[in-house]
């Protein structure tokens, strides 16, 4: 594209003191015949982008219309909004389950419920927790972890000396639990006798 001959070109830069430091303006006068114009640009000289700045807008009182240009001689960087972060789950409490001691399951005539007796293969962890918060725990554990559970993996004298340091709050209250070949026998015979139960009482 050829310039106009009968137009001509003054450009003048000099530091902004209006924006922050390193930025500077830049007037582009323009002459065709008795109709003159000027166009105002803003250059950045600084390494680093500073998010917190709004590009001005530019001012033109021309019959020259062009559209906005914007010139960056740096490298465009991240900032802290366009960073994408995971999901984040609130902490768990440690001994959370102890706020359910007071409570108890009941019928609908409001009896309560009997206890349920723990196998002695599984032993509590913490102070002062009986085998119903262990239950409790077991059960919230089986309803939302993902994975496996198994216990505190921690050893005895550990969990003795500082439950609080050596807890691991995703897994119940009670000692690592190893579960043998013997123990899933016994209960395929219960689930077995279970069932037998069941079926008699339905034939009647």
């Amino acid at each position: 594209m050829q310039m106009n001959p009968n137009i001509t070109i003054e450009r003048k830069r000099v530091d902004c003191n209006a924006l922050p430091k390193g930025w500077q303006r830049e007037e582009v006068h323009k002459k065709s015949g008795s109709n003159t114009g000027v166009d105002v640009f803003y250059y950045s000289r600084n390494l680093r982008t500073d998010v917190s700045l709004v590009p001005p807008i530019r001012q033109t009182a021309s019959i020259f219309k062009q559209p906005v240009t914007v010139i960056r001689n740096h490298e465009p960087s991240k900032v802290k909004h366009d960073v994408k972060h995971g999901g984040q789950e609130k902490p768990k409490q440690l001994f959370w389950e102890k706020r359910l001691e007071r409570l108890r399951a009941c019928h609908d005539n409001g009896e309560e419920l009997d206890d349920i007796s723990l196998p002695k293969t599984i032993r509590t962890v913490g102070p002062n927790v009986n085998e119903q918060t262990v239950l409790q725990s077991v059960a919230t554990a089986l309803h939302m972890l993902n994975a496996g559970v198994h216990g505190q993996s921690s050893t005895k004298a550990d969990l003795t000396k500082n439950a609080m340091a050596f807890m691991n709050p995703e897994q119940p209250l009670m000692h690592a639990v190893i579960i043998s070949e013997d123990d899933i026998r016994k209960q395929e015979d219960r689930v077995g006798v279970a069932r037998k139960k069941l079926q008699d009482a339905l034939k009647t």
